[in-house]
């Protein structure tokens, strides 16, 4: 005989010996009502006005008759309210159980996860939980993009509507520019989890803060926590409705699949603010912690060529490769002489369109023209010449791909341009909510 999660749980009190229920409705509650509503021969529900009144009533029930009083309520906002009865039973040793939908909870991961080297232990809890784990851009890599349960941040939005709570590690989790929550306020519960106790205030909502590592807290979580069986959402639905709408954003679209082609899966990616970066964000998939690497909130122009030398001294054999925009790379051309004074092994991408194009973009979005956006850049070729570094201009993805797969057996510094145009803006596809500026 089929039964629905509400079902089992109503037999299951029953079997138990619960005959009163004391609650509020809900609408993460509506499948455990209806099991109630069937079991109503052998389970009494008491509706109350609030749900404070609920875990008190269960309280004062459990004491005066030595039986277990049973309270239900919604996750978030109604857990909260019953909390006070619920502090007061834990006080009192009295036998109080405290039903709440916690029905399909999803991980929110970012750079602490990384920087704790935790990959293990967040792999290990989300496979025990089924939990999808929606990575934010500074979390790329905390789990392998392979991972049947790894998502970006554009499939994590249908995630997040129908997640109840969410597990937040090693994440700012706040749109900074905006003084805004990554996600918008609702009825969520929400767990932090972070060494850095500002994360848990405002403009944040935190309904249990955890003070911890990373690493430690999840591994504890893992020990505590029981399987769980897989949800009812369509994984593979999710993805494709985001694949669908990335089919638009080319040719970033396909530079970025040249970048992920050409570069192993060790290799280090260094992001810059280009329009190929910004796609990369979401769009270039991540197998490895560390290889990923990005400025984040802070948009620093110019970060990446002088980030990836950084990169490839620490590690001269893995490759490493720099994508920049012709503005950006401007501010550090100059390190092409320390790329080639130490030999570094960076393979240094430039995507040239002349012009910074993402101001050139929203100034055409905003007010129909541009100004104080066009470049006069140098030869690239003859600049690499002068500091005697190899140069190749990529005349399409393919020939990108070819060359990156060509540098596994060069090593030392190569300056790659390829040469663009106009790109469409990928913005409203980006993080969690798009930001306000972002145009189709």
């Amino acid at each position: 005989m089929e039964q629905t999660g509400g079902d089992a749980l109503a037999r299951q009190l029953a079997l138990e010996g619960v005959t009163d229920v004391f609650g509020v409705p809900g609408v993460q509650l509506d499948w455990a009502v209806d099991g109630l509503r069937k079991m109503q021969d052998r389970i009494r529900y008491l509706v109350t006005r609030h749900e404070q009144a609920t875990s008190y009533m269960a309280d004062g029930y459990a004491r005066s008759t030595n039986g277990i009083g049973v309270c239900m309520v919604v996750p978030g906002p109604g857990l909260l309210n019953a909390m006070a009865g619920l502090a007061t039973a834990y006080a009192c040793n009295s036998r109080v159980l405290c039903i709440c939908a916690c029905s399909f909870p999803v991980l929110y991961v970012g750079g602490g996860v990384i920087a704790s080297s935790a990959s293990l232990e967040l792999q290990a809890l989300a496979e025990k939980l089924q939990m999808p784990v929606v990575m934010g851009e500074n979390g790329k890599g905390a789990v392998s993009d392979r991972h049947p349960l790894a998502f970006n941040t554009l499939e994590g939005r249908d995630l997040f509507s129908l997640a109840d709570v969410v597990l937040v590690v090693g994440s700012r989790f706040v749109e900074t520019a905006m003084g805004k929550p990554a996600w918008p306020p609702d009825d969520k519960t929400y767990i932090f989890i972070n060494l850095d106790e500002d994360v848990f205030g405002a403009p944040r909502r935190a309904d249990i803060a955890i003070k911890a590592d990373c690493r430690l807290a999840l591994a504890a979580l893992d020990a505590a926590c029981s399987k769980r069986r897989p949800s009812n959402v369509d994984f593979g639905k999710l993805r494709a409705s985001a694949r669908e709408q990335m089919l638009g954003i080319e040719p970033q679209g396909a530079w970025v699949r040249a970048l992920r082609a050409g570069i192993p899966d060790d290799g280090v990616l260094v992001n810059e603010l280009t329009q190929v970066g910004y796609f990369a964000r979401l769009a270039y998939p991540v197998y490895q912690p560390r290889t990923f690497l990005t400025p984040v909130y802070q948009g620093t122009l110019g970060y990446g060529f002088p980030t990836a030398l950084g990169v490839a001294a620490a590690d001269p054999k893995r490759m490493v490769v720099s994508i920049n925009g012709d503005g950006g790379f401007g501010w550090g051309l100059q390190e092409l002489s320390t790329a080639r004074k130490y030999d570094l092994n960076v393979t240094i991408v430039v995507f040239n369109d002349g012009h910074f194009g993402n101001v050139r973009k929203m100034q055409q979005d905003q007010f129909g023209k541009e100004f104080g956006v066009q470049l006069c850049n140098p030869r690239y070729d003859r600049l690499a010449a002068a500091f005697e570094i190899p140069y190749s201009l990529a005349e399409g993805p393919a020939d990108l791909e070819r060359l990156l797969v060509e540098r596994a057996s060069n090593p030392g510094p190569i300056l790659i341009e390829v040469k663009v145009g106009p790109m469409p803006s990928p913005w409203h596809l980006l993080r969690l909510v798009p930001p306000p500026f972002a145009k189709r």
